[in-house]
């Protein structure tokens, strides 16, 4: 049998909340209101870490990364906190950075400078500022 799922109104939320703020337990709202009792945790949680119940805006799609790339990112962002003082520094880091790019990436990146370069002009009816 498949749950059907459904978003909650503000008006829904705002009920819950009060009744929570008023001390009722989260399975008696749950009862009251025909909401599933992780949902009202979920949202009460929430509200007590940001004192809000909407949710922020996303696009809808799952944010999906290669752990390659998840490397990237943990290895950039340990070389940004500590951002180089010096010209000399800055040539150590930017090397640093190249030699860990694998030669399949650096290939791939050039390869499709092509594609990218057309898909900017196009968006650009043939024309870069430059």
């Amino acid at each position: 049998m498949m749950v059907q799922r459904r978003q909650l109104g503000m008006f829904t939320k705002g009920r819950i909340v009060g009744m929570l703020e008023f001390s009722r337990s989260q399975t008696e709202v749950s009862r009251i209101l025909n909401v599933d009792q992780s949902v009202i945790s979920r949202l009460w949680q929430r509200f007590q870490r940001t004192r809000d119940v909407t949710r922020q805006p996303v696009s809808g799609r799952p944010k999906v990364i290669t752990p390659h790339q998840d490397r990237y990112m943990v290895i950039s962002a340990r070389t940004l906190s500590h951002p180089p003082s010096s010209v000399a520094e800055l040539k150590r880091a930017l090397q640093e950075a190249w030699n860990r790019l694998s030669p399949q990436l650096i290939h791939h990146l050039t390869a499709s400078m092509v594609n990218r370069c057309e898909a900017c002009l196009a968006v650009r009816d043939d024309h870069m500022p430059y």
